[in-house]
Formats: structure tokens, C-alpha cells, sequence
């Protein structure tokens, strides 16, 4: 039996890796000749380098950088053989490394990503994959230029401080000192979301309350990203405003646009792109998924859909599992998934199911694949 395992990461819990490794094992308990592979995916969040480099024989490099607060910490990228960089805001710019009371977008700078970004072109690089996601900042991506010789001046010529709340004060863009490196590299983005930068449906007001800001914080961040849109044009011909995933990651999005010369893709298709999932798929019997919670939102482009789509067309067994099924899970049945196994096995708190996840993984494949024999 030939098993493919291509899984999301369970968010704050396991990583993709992690939950490929726990589906494994449950597998090899009932069918040990087996032949299982492993590929972790990620669509641009935390764990997308892991997966890359997992998937591709990558190398993961150690890096400094400073988190979204200006601290000094130890963050990561990947460098795949074929000499293109992955980075993930998540290592320098997450929300994760900034405990809840910390939270706050006015101040908060993706200059740490910038660093990565620095340190990747320093190895000779010319493509880039930039995964979005995770991030705690609300910046339109101004802090990662800023690390890459972009300079964000006030009327008087002065440079603005750190974070999205300064972004009212932006008279002009200088771009006279950025990395040369930077000109001879091609930037695919990683994106999951469709919103634009700015408005109700905009990067402040769907994902600033996330981050720390109140409603008051909200209406200040959102006219902000309105404001730099509007610079990004006079100086640097860019339109970024309402351009679909520009409000991804706290505004990178349009600062990918306009700053990286970037590419916004779908973050999962550059998955499938790099592995050749489709190949993969064809040559598998049965192809396991997952993801900390599925439900009807599922079918909205997230990475356990997307890989059930590429199956079914090849019309292959799919088995998911999830931490949480929610409402309208049924509706999977309709797009390519086989069966949906929720992973707990008696009533628990969340935090039980976290701290056992592994092994609750383990044991609902192994239920799962006795059914098959």
C-alpha cells in the first residue's frame, strides 16, 4: 500500500512535520510494509519554511533578527537546492513570539522580516518564496522596507518610528538607498486571503482586533493604510490599495507589492508547484490531510481542500483529521474527502487535546486504516 501524507500544521499546537510524523506512525501500526511519504504543507504561515525544506532537501539557516517589538532574537530561513530562499514572516514578525498583553499594531514592525529578507540575498539568491501569515503587526510591510534601505520620511524629513500607528505622518519614500540585491530577485508571496488593504473588509478591521487593537486602534491603523497607499502611489507608481490579498499579514501584502516588486500567489499552489503534488498524488493509494479545525470555512481554499481537490480528480481515497470538526463539516463529503475523523476519543478540554495531540493523531489513523484492512 502506497500512503501519501501531505498535512497542515495544527496551529499552536503541533507543526506540519510533527503531525505527518504522529499519521505515520498510526498507519505503520496496522499495514508496517507500508510505503509511506511524508510531505508537510504550509500556505505561508508558521511552518511554511519547515515544510519546504522537509519537501525539497532544503537546509534551515539560523539568523538574527529582532522580533515585532524591536527585541533581539534567533529567527530562521530556508534555502532550498535550487538556490531559492523561504522565508516566513512568523520566524521574526509572529504574533506567537508576543505574549497577549503585549499585543499592540501601533507600534508593532515587521522589520525583522526585512532582516531575514537581508540575510537570504546575502547567500546569492534570485528567487525568494515570502510566506504571509501569523504576523503580529499592522505596518503595510513600512518596517521590512525599512530593513531593506527604504526610508519612510515626514514632512520635515525625518525618519518615522516603528509600527503602524506612525504611518500618519508619512510625507514621502525614498528609495534611493535599497539593497541592490534586492533589484536582480524574484518575490512569490505566499497568501491564504483575498482582502484588500484597506476597508471593512480591509487588513485593520478583519485582523487588527486579533492583534491587540481596540476599536478606536482599528479606525487609526485602517486610515493609516489608506494614507500609505496613497504615498506608495505618488512615489512609487504602485496601486496597492484594494489589489485582492494587499491586506494579508497586517498590510504586507500591498508592502510585497510595492516594496519587493512581488508576485501574490495562492500559497498552497506554490506547494504544489515545488512538489509536484499532482505526480505525487497519482502514484499514491490512499492521501491523508488535516488541520486543527475543519469546517464548512475549510472549503474555502485552505490546504486540506486544496489537496482533496488534486485527489479526487485522480479519483483517490482521502482521509482527514482534525482536532475540532465544526459546523457545516458534512459539506467536505461533496468536495473530494472520503472521510473526516476528529482525533479526540472521549470528552477533554482543548488543552488535553493539544498536549496529546500526537498521540491522539496516531491512534485515529490507526482506526482509520484498520477499516481499509
Amino acid at each position: 500500500m502506497n500512503v501519501l501524507i501531505l498535512p497542515d500544521s495544527f496551529k499552536n499546537c503541533l507543526t506540519s512535520v510533527e503531525v505527518g510524523d504522529a499519521l505515520a506512525e498510526g498507519v505503520l501500526r496496522v499495514f508496517p510494509d507500508a510505503v509511506v511519504r511524508k510531505f508537510p504543507v504550509a500556505d505561508g504561515g508558521e511552518g511554511t519554511v519547515d515544510a519546504f525544506v522537509a519537501a525539497a532537501n532544503g537546509k534551515k539557516i539560523a539568523c538574527k533578527a529582532h522580533d515585532a517589538l524591536g527585541r533581539e532574537i534567533s529567527a530562521f530561513y530556508g534555502l532550498l537546492p535550487d538556490g531559492t530562499a523561504v522565508v516566513e514572516m512568523a520566524a521574526a514578525s509572529g504574533i506567537e513570539r508576543i505574549s497577549d498583553k503585549e499585543r499592540n499594531p501601533l507600534v508593532a514592525s515587521t522589520f525583522g522580516t526585512g532582516e531575514v529578507i537581508a540575510q537570504a540575498l546575502e547567500q546569492g539568491v534570485k528567487k525568494i518564496v515570502l510566506g504571509l501569515g501569523g504576523s503580529a503587526t499592522n505596518d503595510g510591510g513600512t518596517g521590512m522596507a525599512k530593513a531593506l534601505g527604504y526610508k519612510f520620511l515626514d514632512k520635515n524629513g525625518n525618519e518615522l518610528r516603528e509600527g503602524g500607528g506612525a504611518l500618519a505622518e508619512l510625507a514621502s519614500i525614498d528609495a534611493g538607498g535599497v539593497l541592490p540585491a534586492l533589484r536582480s530577485v524574484t518575490f512569490k508571496v505566499a497568501v491564504d486571503v483575498q482582502n484588500p488593504l484597506t476597508g471593512l473588509l480591509g487588513a485593520s478591521h478583519v485582523y487588527g482586533p486579533q492583534k491587540g487593537a481596540t476599536p478606536q486602534m482599528v479606525e487609526i491603523l485602517d486610515n493609516n493604510l489608506s494614507h500609505l497607499a496613497k504615498i506608495i502611489t505618488k512615489d512609487l507608481g504602485v496601486e496597492v490599495e484594494f489589489v485582492p490579498g494587499a491586506g494579508a499579514a497586517g498590510g504586507m501584502g500591498a508592502g510585497s507589492l510595492a516594496f519587493l516588486n512581488g508576485e501574490l500567489v495562492p500559497g498552497f499552489g506554490i506547494v504544489t508547484e515545488v512538489l509536484h503534488l499532482s505526480q505525487k498524488i497519482a502514484e499514491a493509494d490512499v492521501v491523508l490531510t488535516g488541520e486543527g479545525m475543519m469546517d464548512e470555512q475549510t472549503l474555502q481554499g485552505k490546504t486540506p481542500f486544496s489537496v482533496a481537490q488534486i485527489a479526487a480528480k485522480q479519483g483517490k481515497k482521502v482521509f482527514a483529521f482534525a482536532g475540532t470538526l465544526g459546523a457545516g463539516y458534512r459539506a467536505l463529503y461533496d468536495h473530494g474527502f472520503t472521510s473526516v475523523f476528529p482525533i479526540t476519543e472521549k470528552p477533554m478540554t482543548l488543552a488535553e487535546s493539544m498536549d496529546n495531540a500526537a498521540a491522539l493523531l496516531s491512534n485515529a489513523a490507526e482506526r482509520a486504516f484498520r477499516v481499509l484492512k
